[in-house]
């Protein structure tokens, strides 16, 4: 296995890490995850790297990579709403629509017909990602006394529930209109899994 793959499967394996340590009710574990989350970050960021500087592109990487990015980045808003700081039906809908885009990206690559990251879906990723380290290193400020003495009350404005809704609700709507866009710009594709598994389907009636 390359090492581009190597370090995505690592950033798969480091997501149940995370959860678990984020869940755990000892201060010190929330620290750590917080340090698990960063280093599962840094592979994204190195194995991408990696693959450019030295020319490794597989199937398999274009699939798995942003496969294990959503992953993670679901595994951590879940992982909130179970904390109770977001709403659960705002996270439902990116993971409805990250399900549905995925499930198309995997048969793009069955037919040969990849398809390519938008730069508005770039920019869904980029806002989700910012709500993610916003909410995670505050919850986790919290967790230390010094700074919950100097600066909780600050730090409790910053996470007022209806600041992280109107966060989490901006790149809601930004998954839903990346989400549309796909759709309609690979209609084409669309159809063709629509006739190859409904027409098949009737001719077996």
């Amino acid at each position: 296995m390359s090492i581009p793959n190597s370090l995505t499967t690592l950033r798969i394996i480091l997501t149940p890490v995370f959860v678990i340590l984020l869940l755990d009710e000892s201060p010190l574990s929330k620290q750590i995850s917080l340090v698990v989350y960063l280093i599962a970050a840094i592979t994204d960021w190195y194995d991408g790297w990696v693959a450019r500087k030295f020319g490794y592109s597989s199937r398999w990487g274009k699939f798995f990579d942003p496969l294990a990015d959503k992953i993670l980045s679901l595994s951590a808003l879940f992982t909130f709403v179970s904390l109770g700081l977001i709403d659960s039906w705002l996270v439902w809908i990116i993971f409805v629509r990250d399900l549905l885009i995925t499930s198309l990206r995997a048969f793009a690559e069955i037919k040969d017909q990849p398809i390519v990251t938008s730069k508005s879906a770039q920019a869904k990723t980029f806002g989700e990602l910012i709500i993610i380290y916003y909410i995670l290193i505050l919850y986790v400020a919290r967790t230390i006394p010094r700074i919950q003495q100097n600066y909780g009350d600050w730090i409790n404005n910053l996470m007022h529930p209806q600041v992280l809704f109107g966060m989490l609700l901006l790149v809601t709507l930004s998954a839903l209109g990346t989400g549309i866009q796909y759709l309609f710009d690979n209609r084409k594709l669309i159809y063709s899994i629509y006739g190859q598994y409904f027409g098949t389907r009737h001719a077996e009636k």
